[in-house]
């Protein structure tokens, strides 16, 4: 059956080749039956059965020349297909603009567009069907047409080549002549075979060369104006060493004209010229920047400074650029090295500082230690010079209360014994506050003017009659001369030194006088006491030291001279001493003489001419103060002088009393609590005022300069607490009076 000879999933190419031999077969086994026959009815009956067979067979066989019909069509139709598939493809790879090529997986072509080589026109002959890839890199590698690198052989490029088909996908630029560019790109197939295009790109390279010099120009134009209007010189150089590109700073900063700077100049050459303007930093010379320079690649950093002149630093800094040439730049710092001298400088003399400073305080610490020290001997010599008058005055007004036998004599006398030693806890106190005031910085000092003769007339007048009790002859020569210093302190300073010179001399005469040394004046106090031992020259100004010759113990506390020296320190006025034992001392205060003053001596001021003072009888004085032992005081103080009194504890039970009872007193005395100034003046002023510009005495214990400062511009009186009673009555006359005045 044809069904049993022919495979229907054969090919029709297949199919057609068996029924082709089954035929001939057939026709064979006909042919050779019909020679073998001879006998008739045999060949009969064989013709019978061998014409059944053929029937058959040439029914099988007609089948099988229709089914290979039917295969001729389907393969004639394939093959047409095939050959329009075939076209289809030629024509598409031939209207693609890039070359295309085939190679099998044995590396054998296919097949190729007319495009593929185009640009190789020396080797398009040879790429037919079947060329080796091997075969087709020589042609490529011998072509004239193919632009290899300088420093490359045919035999390398194919090298490289070959490299480049064995990897599954690539892409690189070849270069041809004529400024030509071919791009080739393979790329594996999966049966192994190779895809290779070739596209021409020398449009694309020329434009982005154009691009490229286009942007290289801009950046040039750019580079140029930042080098131009950057602080620091530059100066660029080729591999070669030749000067390619500077910027005009660097000739300023080497100090050299802008002609030296010639487009391919050698750097040997302004390195030469550079050397003859600048000095080189120890460890770096000029040979070892040409040596830098000589080595041509692997160029490490190099760094250092160049001084041109005596002060212009210049920083250095030289670097290897990639196509081996390099950059020097040079950068001011002058500024910058000023100022870390300056900084070392102003560190050294912090450090010196910081030492001075330690130094002081050391120093400061030891005198805290020896204040300390001294201030408890001085507040044990201070009990102690203290408790001794209290105490005696204590004893005397026991004895008034347990002996009523006393005749009025005695009682004055023990009263005036009680009286002194008051006296004497007076003036230790006001001492020790001017003592303690002068230390703390608080001593209302005031530097003026002041008429040295009228300050020594007064003193002549307060110790010619305690000279005169001890049998002393007191000689204070007058002068004209004015000083500079503060008024009462001057005068303080003079009185301790004539009281301590008329306190320590037994016999023999003082004599105080001012000699002329210039611009300056010195007050000399010279006595013929007992003289004092060159080792306690310099304790004699401590507290509380007396000397060892003293006319008696209870004859001064040993503060005097420390007030004087605490004095002049805070004034400026130096103190001498100068002493032998048994003949006497020579204390001294130079004076700083005020300007247009003439120094000379005058004839002293007559003081027989003051007119005796006059009396307080009969005087009103309106007391306002708010201590109630103190106003009982003082109202007990004025009625023994004979004056009349209205004491109250407030200034609007002042004002309130004279509106009641109707009477102008004759002055007021005011007592002030510290630091009371401002609207307590101001309503003092007011009551005045209104009572007709009545005088006005304030008694205070500040003795603060606002305090004095104010009061003189109201033309306010004072009197400082604690209150001296002598002290108290001038002031009372003072006021109560016309202005005396002393004339020569």
């Amino acid at each position: 059956m044809p069904h049993a000879l022919l495979d229907p999933n054969d090919s029709v190419e297949r199919q057609r080749d068996k029924l082709l031999k089954i035929a001939g077969a057939l026709m064979r086994r006909v042919e050779q039956d019909i020679s073998d026959q001879s006998a008739g009815f045999a060949n009969f009956q064989r013709a019978v059965m061998l014409e059944e067979q053929v029937r058959g067979r040439t029914r099988d066989l007609e089948q099988t020349l229709d089914l290979l019909n039917q295969a001729n069509s389907q393969l004639a139709e394939a093959t047409g297909r095939a050959e329009r598939a075939r076209s289809d493809l030629s024509n598409a790879l031939e209207a693609i603009q890039e070359g295309f090529a085939l190679f099998d997986a044995a590396d054998r072509l296919v097949m190729c567009n007319s495009r593929f080589c185009q640009q190789l026109p020396d080797i398009q002959s040879h790429m037919a069907p079947g060329l080796r890839f091997s075969n087709y890199v020589d042609h490529v590698g011998q072509s004239r047409h193919l632009a290899l690198a300088p420093d490359q052989s045919v035999g390398d490029w194919r090298e490289q080549r070959i490299a480049k088909h064995r990897e599954d996908y690539v892409v690189f630029n070849v270069r041809l002549i004529w400024d030509r560019w071919l791009q080739v790109s393979e790329q594996r197939t999966d049966d192994g075979g190779t895809v290779m295009i070739h596209t021409d790109i020398t449009d694309i390279i020329r434009l982005e060369r154009r691009e490229r010099e286009r942007l290289l120009d801009d950046q040039a134009r750019v580079i140029r104006a930042t080098l131009d209007h950057i602080n620091q010189g530059v100066c660029i150089f080729d591999a070669d060493g030749l000067l390619v590109g500077w910027n005009q700073r660097v000739s300023s900063l080497l100090a050299l004209p802008a002609g030296r700077f010639v487009l391919g100049t050698r750097f040997q050459r302004l390195l030469s010229l550079i050397e003859e303007r600048v000095t080189f930093p120890i460890g770096t010379t000029a040979r070892t920047v040409r040596d830098w320079v000589d080595r041509r690649q692997g160029r490490p950093a190099l760094s250092f400074e160049l001084q041109r002149g005596s002060r212009v630093i210049l920083d250095v800094f030289a670097e290897e650029t990639p196509d081996h040439g390099f950059v020097v730049s040079f950068t001011d710092v002058t500024s910058e090295r000023e100022a870390i001298r300056a900084i070392i400088h102003a560190n050294e003399n912090l450090e010196h500082r910081v030492a001075e400073r330690t130094l002081d305080l050391e120093h400061a610490l030891a005198d805290s230690k020896r204040a300390n020290s001294s201030k408890s001997r001085f507040v044990a010599a201070a009990s102690h010079d203290l408790l001794q008058p209290l105490s005696a005055a204590k004893l005397f007004l026991s004895s008034l209360e347990s002996d009523d036998s006393q005749d009025p004599n005695q009682q004055r006398q023990t009263l005036k014994r009680t009286r002194n030693a008051l006296v004497s806890v007076e003036t230790i106190l006001a001492s020790l506050l001017d003592i303690s005031r002068l230390d703390a910085g608080l001593a209302a000092l005031e530097s003026a003017p002041v008429p040295l003769g009228l300050v020594l007339s007064t003193l002549a007048d307060e110790f010619e009659p305690i000279a005169d009790a001890k049998g002393l002859k007191l000689t204070i020569v007058p002068c004209t001369a004015t000083v500079i210093s503060d008024p009462l302190y001057l005068r303080r300073i003079l009185q301790n030194l004539i009281a301590n010179a008329v306190r320590y001399t037994e016999s023999g005469r003082i004599l105080v006088g001012v000699r002329n040394l210039g611009r300056r004046l010195r007050v000399e106090v010279w006595d013929t006491g007992p003289g004092i031992a060159p080792e306690d020259c310099a304790a004699i100004f401590q507290e509380f030291h007396r000397g060892s010759q003293a006319a008696g113990q209870n004859d001064g506390v040993g503060l005097g001279l420390a007030i004087v020296d605490r004095a002049c320190q805070l004034l400026g006025h130096n103190v001498d001493l100068t002493s032998d034992i048994g003949v006497g001392s020579k204390f001294s205060v130079t004076f700083a003489k005020a300007s247009g003053d003439a120094s000379g001596s005058i004839p002293r001021l007559n003081r027989a001419a003051v007119s005796p003072p006059l009396d307080l009888e009969g005087r009103i004085a309106l007391i306002v103060e708010p201590d109630e032992r103190l106003r009982s005081g003082l109202v007990h103080q004025l009625e023994a002088w004979r004056m009349e009194t209205l004491d109250v504890p407030s200034d609007d039970m002042a004002a309130a009393l004279l509106d009641e009872l109707g009477i102008l007193p004759d002055l007021l005395i005011v007592g002030f609590h510290h630091g009371q100034t401002g609207a307590r003046l101001d309503k003092l002023n007011q009551i005045s005022s209104d009572l007709g510009g009545l005088p006005t005495l304030v008694l205070s214990s500040d003795r603060s300069l606002t305090l004095r400062q104010d009061l003189e511009r109201r033309g306010v009186e004072l009197a400082r607490k604690p209150i001296d009673p002598d002290q108290l009555y001038r002031q009372l006359l003072a006021l109560s009076s016309p202005a005396i005045s002393l004339t020569g």
